[in-house]
């Protein structure tokens, strides 16, 4: 006989009271992909980075704007369409050779050179503009009225005392929207950040080697005065209230400066800013806007300013031809290096009255004569 069962009725009941769970159900497959469509080769080429077939012989290369192989070693490959152009033909010319690669301006399409317009809310972000608030508005009229005070004292005056102007923002806020609009389209084609001081990074040139006693045979002080005036444009272009430039595109000289009002001789038009480092450390550089910052006694403790990954809208402004007469006569305002509270830093400063719709140039080789501007347009 089967043993008798030792469950009891409560428990009985429980066991009886439990519901079947149903089976697991298995998951559905996946639904499967949609047959690939195959691209082209044409698709592919067009719209790859870089897409070159390398050739077993580049002797036959020659210059597409020229049509010569002469001075091969000017000659540049474009890592797009793999065809060459000497440095001194392609527009923007290329003074020094590339580092890395390097895409001619037929490839590069007009999305490079062009100045987009971009909303208020972007700028006002890309440039870190601080808001004022409604009390601030008084004090600003004010230094307003000042700078425009100081603008109608005689010519002679202003050249006996030498005493560097603020410039003076355009009154329309939507015109200097737009001014600081085609900067911010010109920093974000080359991928760069707006900043309008010197940079000091780990790795390169600390703080502490910018000091005008190492400059050799001195520096120019800048007085007490001027000292102010700079504070004060620094100040303005903190609330948005930029100089009255414009960054606009040339096909043949590449990003350049125009004024976008009248601007006064001696005015502050902006102050050189970028990333500091040693001259050494940038023999072999290929940026082109390199600015001496310090020359000291020391070859090996002079500075430069870098603007390739930080700067401003002294960045674009071009230099002259200081081979020729007409060279020479485009120049408007120039770049001074000043000891300001023992700290080297570098001035543009406009040189004559400069009329609206002028374009701003300085000659590159203030200093040194090392840089090569025989080619410039």
């Amino acid at each position: 006989m089967p043993p008798a069962s030792t469950t009891t009725p409560a428990v009985r009941r429980q066991i009886g009271s439990r519901r079947r769970t149903s089976a697991p159900r298995r998951p559905s497959p996946p639904p499967s992909p949609p047959p690939k469509r195959t691209k082209l080769l044409t698709e592919v080429m067009e719209k790859a980075a870089y897409a070159v077939v390398e050739r077993e012989d580049y002797g036959d290369i020659s210059c597409e704007q020229c049509r010569t192989g002469e001075r091969a070693e000017e000659l540049l490959l474009c890592d797009k369409c793999d065809k060459g152009y000497h440095m001194k033909c392609v527009r923007p010319i290329v003074v020094r050779v590339p580092i890395g690669s390097w895409i001619c301006t037929k490839c590069s399409g007009d999305g490079q050179g062009r100045v987009r317009r971009l909303s208020q809310k972007k700028i006002i972000d890309f440039f870190r503009i601080q808001r004022c608030e409604k009390d601030d508005i008084k004090d600003k009229c004010r230094s307003l009225q000042d700078s425009r005070k100081r603008r109608r004292r005689s010519l002679v005056y202003q050249k006996k005392r030498r005493r560097l102007l603020p410039f003076i923002p355009s009154e329309d806020p939507a015109q200097r929207l737009k001014q600081m609009g085609t900067l911010a389209s010109a920093l974000t084609a080359l991928q760069m950040e707006f900043s309008d001081d010197l940079t000091y990074l780990p790795g390169m040139a600390p703080q502490l080697a910018n000091q005008a006693k190492f400059e050799q045979g001195g520096m120019q002080v800048l007085s007490k005065e001027d000292i102010e005036t700079l504070e004060q444009c620094r100040a303005m272009c903190k609330r948005g209230e930029c100089p009255p430039l414009l960054v606009v595109f040339d096909s043949c000289e590449g990003y350049t400066v125009e004024a976008d009002d009248q601007i006064k001789d001696l005015t502050i038009l902006a102050e050189y800013s970028g990333d500091v480092d040693y001259i050494k450390n940038r023999e072999h550089d290929d940026c082109d806007s390199m600015m001496t910052l310090l020359l000291a006694r020391d070859p090996s403790k002079s500075l430069v300013i870098c603007p390739d990954k930080r700067g401003n809208i002294a960045r674009f402004i071009n230099g002259i031809n200081n081979h020729t007469p007409d060279g020479k006569k485009k120049q408007n305002c120039k770049c001074v290096r000043y000891d300001v509270n023992g700290e080297c830093r570098v001035i543009l400063v406009a040189t004559r009255d400069i009329a609206k719709g002028e374009r701003l140039y300085y000659d590159y080789n203030g200093y040194e004569h090392e840089y090569p501007t025989q080619h410039f347009v």
